[in-house]
C-alpha cells in the first residue's frame, strides 16, 4: 500500500500550488487528490513533480505494510 507524501511535499516546496499546477498542466483539484493519495499522477508527471519538488521520485510515495485481511 502506497501513502502519498505530495502533500508534505508541496508545504515544503519553494513553488507555490499554482506554479506547479500550471507547470504540470493539472488542475488545483487533480493536485489535492494527488495529495492525500485519492489518485495518482502518471509516470510523466510524477517525474516532472519530483523534479519541481526537488526530490527523488520514490519520495512522492511512502510505501506501508497493508493490514492483515
Amino acid at each position: 500500500m502506497l501513502k502519498s507524501q505530495i502533500g508534505s511535499l508541496l508545504r515544503t516546496s519553494k513553488y507555490r500550488r499554482e506554479y506547479i499546477q500550471s507547470v504540470l498542466g493539472v488542475s488545483a483539484n487533480t493536485l489535492s487528490n494527488w495529495s492525500v493519495g485519492k489518485t495518482y499522477p502518471t509516470m510523466d508527471k510524477a517525474y516532472k513533480l519530483a523534479d519541481l519538488l526537488e526530490v527523488d521520485i520514490g519520495e512522492l510515495y511512502k510505501r506501508e505494510k497493508a493490514p492483515p485481511n
